[in-house]
């Protein structure tokens, strides 16, 4: 036997990549503006953001991984 846990207090069953999908493209748009400007404070803010956002893009995807994607 397996023992199993769920990513929440009740195994909800919901998992849909769309959150980490919209994080992603967060992180895009970011580095787009980021190249596109020439302000350094802005270029600050948008790196800091972009980190925020890969951050909870690898996050999403570890819950699909780690809780979806079981072996058999």
């Amino acid at each position: 036997m397996i023992t199993v846990h769920a990513h929440c207090d009740l195994p909800c069953g919901v998992y849909d990549p769309a959150q980490a999908r919209i994080e992603a493209l967060s992180v895009k748009a970011c580095m787009e503006k980021y190249n596109a400007s020439s302000d350094a404070d802005f270029k600050s803010r948008s790196v800091a953001i972009k980190e925020e956002r890969s951050h909870q893009v690898k996050e999403h995807l570890w819950v699909l991984w780690t809780d979806y994607f079981k072996p058999n």
